[in-house]
C-alpha cells in the first residue's frame, strides 16, 4: 500500500493553546474492514519511523506475518511533527507560503493522539481491536487509552513508559544541545542543521543499544590499532543514514515531545491515570537491557492498568530489541490475543445463554 494523505480541512488547536491553520496526516493502511469494523489493528510508530509498518516492522507485520492484511485491517499514522508527510516544520505555512522552520510551533504526545483520533474518524473507524506501539509509540498509546477518545479492545505498550524519565529528558536534551550547536540549525533552509543531526543520532543510538552489543558488533580484531576503530565509524554511518532520510528540524521538536509525556498533566496522579485505563485487556512488555526505557517503568505501568500483564522480552540488543526480537515477540502477542479473544467468545456465549 501506498502512502496516503488525509486533509483535514480545519483548524487544529493544539494542547499549548495555538494553532495550527491546517493539518495533513500522511498513513498506510492495509487490508478492509470487515463487516462488523472489529478487525482494526492501530500501529503507532516509534520516534523517526513513519507509517509503512510493514517495511520497518518485519517480522510482526507483513503480507504474510501475524498481523497481516488478509486477517486485519491495519492502519499507521505518521505522527505530528514528523519528516514523513504528516504537517511539521518543513510544511508550508499557509499563511505566510513558506515552510515553518522554527516557527513550527511545540507539539505533544496528546497532540499526536488528537490528530490519530482525526484520522479515525475520517477512515470510519470506531473501535480498535488492537493498538500497539513501542518507545514513543508506546507513550502514544497509553495517552490514546487514558484519554478515553475511542473504544480499545487490546493494548500493547512496548518498552515504554507513562511519563518520561529525567534521564530519558537528559539524552533528549543532549542531543538537542548537538543540533543547536550547529550554526546552520537556525537557517531557513531545509537541509538546516545536517552535522549537527549526525551528532545527536550517535548520542542516541548509545540509548538504543547495550554496552554488550557493542563489545560483540565492533569488536576489533586488530589490537595494535590506535585509531580508526569499528565503533567510530559505525557512529559516523548511523549518524549519515539519518541524515538522509530525516531532517534536524523534525528531530528537535519529537524529542520535545517525547519530553512532554506525562499521562498525569492536568488529569491527577499517574497511578490514578493508569487505574481508569480498565476494561482494555493489557500487554506491557519490557526489556532488561534497555537502558532508556528501563523495565521498572513497565512493572509501574503494569501494576498499575487493572489486570494487566507484564511480560520481559530478553534481548541482548537493549531498547531496538522490540524491532529486532520479532520471532518471540510475535508468539507473546499471539498468546495474549488468543487468550483474551477466547475470554471474550465465552462472555459473549453467557451472554447469549441469559
Amino acid at each position: 500500500m501506498s502512502l496516503q494523505v488525509y486533509e483535514y480541512g480545519q483548524e487544529f488547536p493544539l494542547e499549548s493553546g495555538k494553532k495550527l491553520p491546517s493539518l495533513q496526516i500522511a498513513y498506510h493502511s492495509y487490508g478492509r474492514l470487515n463487516e462488523d469494523k472489529s478487525n482494526v489493528i492501530w500501529v503507532c510508530h516509534a520516534l523517526t519511523a513513519n507509517s509503512d509498518v510493514f517495511d520497518w516492522w518485519p517480522g510482526l507485520f507483513g503480507e504474510e506475518e501475524f498481523f497481516n492484511d488478509k486477517d486485519y485491517f491495519i492502519v499507521c499514522a505518521n505522527v505530528l511533527g514528523s519528516h514523513y508527510g504528516t504537517t511539521n516544520p518543513l510544511t508550508t505555512n499557509p499563511e505566510t507560503g513558506e515552510p515553518y522552520y522554527l516557527d513550527f510551533p511545540q507539539v505533544t504526545i496528546r497532540d499526536m493522539v488528537q490528530a490519530h483520533q482525526i484520522l479515525a474518524n475520517h477512515l470510519g473507524i470506531q473501535e480498535i481491536n488492537t493498538l500497539i506501539g513501542g518507545s514513543l509509540g508506546g507513550q502514544q498509546v497509553l495517552e490514546w487509552a487514558a484519554s478515553k477518545l475511542i473504544k480499545i479492545n487490546n493494548l500493547i505498550a512496548i518498552g515504554t513508559n507513562a511519563f518520561f524519565s529525567p534521564w530519558g529528558i537528559a539524552f533528549n536534551e543532549s542531543q538537542r544541545l548537538a543540533l543547536t550547536a550547529d550554526p546552520t540549525f537556525y537557517e531557513r533552509k531545509l537541509d538546516a542543521g545536517q552535522n549537527g543531526l549526525k551528532a545527536a543520532r550517535s548520542m542516541a543510538l548509545l540509548s538504543y543499544r547495550t554496552y554488550n552489543a557493542y563489545g560483540v558488533t565492533q569488536v576489533e580484531s586488530d589490537h595494535d590499532k590506535t585509531d580508526s576503530y569499528k565503533a567510530s565509524s559505525y557512529q559516523a554511518y548511523q549518524g549519515d543514514k539519518l541524515v538522509k532520510r530525516f531532517n534536524a528540524l523534525s528531530y528537535y521538536y519529537l524529542t520535545k515531545a517525547m519530553d512532554s509525556h506525562h499521562l498525569g498533566r492536568n488529569r491527577g496522579a499517574v497511578e490514578e491515570v493508569l487505574h481508569s485505563i480498565e476494561g482494555i485487556n493489557t500487554l506491557v512488555v519490557g526489556i532488561p537491557s534497555d537502558v532508556l526505557f528501563p523495565p521498572q517503568e513497565q512493572e509501574f505501568i503494569a501494576k498499575n492498568i487493572p489486570n494487566a500483564e507484564y511480560y520481559e522480552l530478553h534481548s541482548f540488543f537493549g531498547h531496538d530489541g522490540f524491532l529486532i526480537e520479532t520471532k518471540t515477540l510475535t508468539q507473546v502477542i499471539s498468546n495474549f490475543l488468543e487468550k483474551n479473544n477466547s475470554k471474550a467468545d465465552q462472555l459473549n456465549l453467557i451472554q447469549e445463554n441469559e
